[in-house]
Formats: C-alpha cells, sequence, structure tokens
C-alpha cells in the first residue's frame, strides 16, 4: 500500500472514529478543545507510523488507545497528579492496589452512559449562541470540515471557524462539565441539540463535496443518536419526531443512486429498494411523537416523509396533503428552504405555474441566492410548463452552485438536454 493510500485510510479511519475518541477523552479531560488535540495527536502518530508498519488490523481501537495514552501522558505531568485525577477523572476513587493509571484507562471505558450524546449537551452550553452551538457539535461529533459546516449554515467558512473557536474558549472560560444536564436545563438545550443531529443527518443525507451523493456512515451516527435521546426522553414528542422523519428519510438511500452512483430523484426511485423496517420504525416513531401532543416542525417533516413512505408508487402520492403541512410548517417554521419545498408540493398538486409563483416570489427577495436546489427547482418547474430554454440556464446555474460532484453531473446533464 502506498503512502497515499496509508493516508486516505487513516483519514478515512479518523473521520469516522474522531467523535467517539474526542467524547471519551472530553469526558477525562473535561474540555473538548484539549480533547480535540490529543485526538488530531493521536492521527498524526497514525500519518507517521502507519506507512511504515502497516495499518493496524483495527485501526478504530489503535486510534482510541493512543489517544487514551496520549491523555494518561498529559496527566502524569500535571502538578499534584492525584489532585488532578479526582477533578479531572470525575472524583473516580481508587480500588485497592489499583493503579491511577489503570482508573483513568477504566474511566476512559464508558460503560453504562452515551459519551457522543454527554459531547452534544455539553456542545449545547447556554453560554454558546446556538449557531456556535451547532458548529461546535458538527465539528466535534461528525468529524465534518468547516466548509461542510458552512453549507449546513448557508454561511462563509470564516463565519464558522470562529464560531468554534470562540465556542470551545467560551465552554473553557465557563468551565462547562461533560455531563448531561440536570432535568430542568434539559428543554433550553434540547432545540440546539436536535438541530445537531438533524444537520448531521442531513450531510450525510446529501453530501456538501465529493465524488459521492451521501455519506450513509453519517446518517447512522445521527440516527443512532436519535434513538439514543429518544430512550433518554421519551415524553418528548419533537425527539420522535425528528428519529421519525431520519428513518424515513434513511429508508430512501439505497434507491437514491443507480448501479454507476449517478443520483435517482424521488419520483424516479424504485420503491422495491426502500428500507421497509426502517419506514416500519418511522411510523412507529411518529405514531408515538402525535401520541405525546401536537406535532413540532420535525413531526410535521416526519408526516410529509410518511406520506411518501406510504404511496405504492409516485403516481399514488398524496400531493394534496403534502402541501397543506408544508403550508403547516411554513407556519410553524418559516424559512425560505419551507417554502421551496413547499413550492414543489404546490406544483405536484396545482400545477408547474402555482409552483412557479412561489419560487418567483422567492428570488424576487433575493431568498437562497447560493443554494443549489432553487434554479434547479425552478428549471424543472419551466421545463414542464414549456420553457426549455430557460430551464436550461436554471439548470446551469445550479450546477455552477453546486460543489457536489454528483450532483453538478446531474443538472449540467439537464443543462444540456434539447
Amino acid at each position: 500500500m502506498s503512502g497515499a493510500d496509508v493516508r486516505r485510510v487513516v483519514e478515512a479511519v479518523y473521520r469516522i472514529e474522531s467523535g467517539r475518541i474526542i467524547a471519551a477523552l472530553a469526558r477525562i479531560v473535561g474540555d473538548v478543545g484539549l480533547a480535540e488535540e490529543l485526538a488530531q495527536d493521536a492521527l498524526v502518530i497514525a500519518l507517521e507510523q502507519w506507512p511504515g508498519r502497516g495499518v493496524p488490523d483495527d485501526p478504530g481501537p489503535w486510534l482510541m488507545a493512543t489517544a487514551k495514552h496520549r491523555a494518561i501522558d498529559l496527566l502524569r505531568r500535571q502538578e499534584n497528579y492525584r489532585r488532578k485525577l479526582a477533578v479531572v477523572g470525575r472524583d473516580v476513587e481508587l480500588a485497592e492496589g489499583e493503579s491511577a493509571e489503570a482508573a483513568i484507562v477504566d474511566a476512559l471505558d464508558d460503560h453504562i452512559g452515551d459519551d457522543l450524546l454527554r459531547l452534544i449537551f455539553t456542545a449545547c452550553h447556554p453560554a454558546l449562541s446556538t449557531e456556535s452551538q451547532v458548529a461546535l457539535t458538527l465539528r466535534m461529533l461528525g468529524g465534518l470540515r468547516t466548509d461542510e459546516i458552512a453549507r449546513a449554515f448557508l454561511t462563509t467558512e470564516a463565519t464558522v471557524s470562529q464560531r468554534i473557536l470562540r465556542a470551545k474558549k467560551t465552554l473553557a472560560k465557563e468551565r462547562v462539565r461533560f455531563e448531561l444536564p440536570p432535568a430542568s436545563e434539559v428543554p433550553a438545550r434540547l432545540a440546539a441539540v436536535l438541530g445537531t443531529i438533524y444537520l448531521i443527518f442531513n450531510e450525510g443525507y446529501s453530501a456538501t463535496a465529493g465524488d459521492g451523493w451521501a455519506r450513509p456512515a453519517l446518517c447512522e451516527e445521527a440516527l443512532r443518536l436519535g434513538r439514543v435521546l429518544c430512550g433518554l426522553l421519551p415524553a418528548e414528542a419533537e425527539v420522535h419526531g425528528l428519529t421519525a422523519l431520519m428513518e424515513l428519510q434513511a429508508s430512501r438511500v439505497g434507491a437514491r443512486t443507480d448501479a454507476e452512483g449517478r443520483p435517482v430523484l424521488l419520483l424516479d426511485q424504485d420503491r422495491r429498494r426502500w428500507d421497509r423496517l426502517l419506514i416500519r420504525r418511522g411510523l412507529a416513531a411518529l405514531r408515538r411523537a402525535e401520541d405525546l401532543g401536537t406535532l413540532g416542525p420535525y413531526g410535521l417533516q416526519a408526516a410529509i416523509a410518511a406520506e411518501h413512505a406510504k404511496a405504492r408508487t409516485a403516481a399514488e402520492t398524496d400531493w394534496g396533503r403534502i402541501a397543506a403541512l408544508y403550508r403547516l410548517l411554513a407556519h410553524v417554521a418559516p424559512s425560505a428552504v419551507v417554502e421551496l419545498n413547499r413550492a414543489v408540493a404546490v406544483a405536484m398538486a396545482d400545477g408547474p405555474a402555482a409552483g412557479l409563483a412561489i419560487v418567483d416570489g422567492l428570488v424576487a427577495k433575493g431568498e437562497l441566492p447560493g443554494y443549489p436546489h432553487l434554479p434547479a427547482a425552478r428549471g424543472e418547474l419551466l421545463e414542464r410548463l414549456g420553457r426549455a430554454q430557460e430551464a436550461r440556464a436554471e439548470f446551469a446555474r445550479a450546477a455552477e452552485l453546486t460543489r457536489n460532484e454528483a450532483e453538478r453531473e446531474l443538472f449540467a446533464r439537464r443543462a444540456a438536454t434539447p
């Protein structure tokens, strides 16, 4: 294996494992910024050793073990080591004959809780702005680059970098403990937690950049966190609503690309390839959310996804109900993206001219100027109205705006259609 190949393997493994490693270290050192530095130290060591020694059989555990040793070395160097262990190690009591090092290693192994979820709630501390909470958690848990987070926020990379830096400094200054918040503080942090999980899912469902249209591992991680959160907060309707939404959307992942890896749009997908288990789980979570009270933004989006999941064919989709749900969602959680999605549903229910009127309203207001799906949606509606030349121009603009190669190829192909 060449040096370049080893580097790609190292980076891929780190991308998958970094969230768990950082979360494990943060529980010991009590500082997410320091935890990330220690995790990156392990990455550097892997980049130095693996080209000569070969990739370990279990690269993820190797990185975790190396990071643990870095944490132990750090604590060894601290003055008053046992006092530091009591503070940073959450008052770990040493059994008779047990070494301090053994206690640290044991504390690093999470036997009952979920370190990733603790990290989410820590990053979503009220001392941080909502934008900083989400950006920090995406960086820590999702392993996302700043450009990928910027796409989720529809902002610049420089802005995201500053948010992450300020968030780390604030958490250190406030001495925020790495733990789940008390019950009285959960509601204040829950909105940011749910937003974080869904942004991680969305980055997996529709990748910002690269050759692939999706990154299923991120979808799976977001789903795992959502399911854990359902267990921790069983009486929160929106927790079940978000999990329902992710289950239902994830059910389509296998049908979203063809044999050559090219994107397949929703209406063209082979629904036999949809994951029926995920659909059943999603519908069950949606029923749970409905039983708990009025649906919130995530529950309403899950209800929309459920309409697609229940339709055996694209032609059987109840677009009238979907348009009505989007209208309600726009009232509950107004945004330009929701309005764009409503335009597509209205076009399917009432004709392309009705949908185009909504899209043109967004354009007139200057909404979503760098969002590739706005010109793509407008191109689709113009094509359906027989305005082919205008449609091709919109698809060409969408191809220019997207940073995902698979998506760019799709839009470029539509732009070149006679």
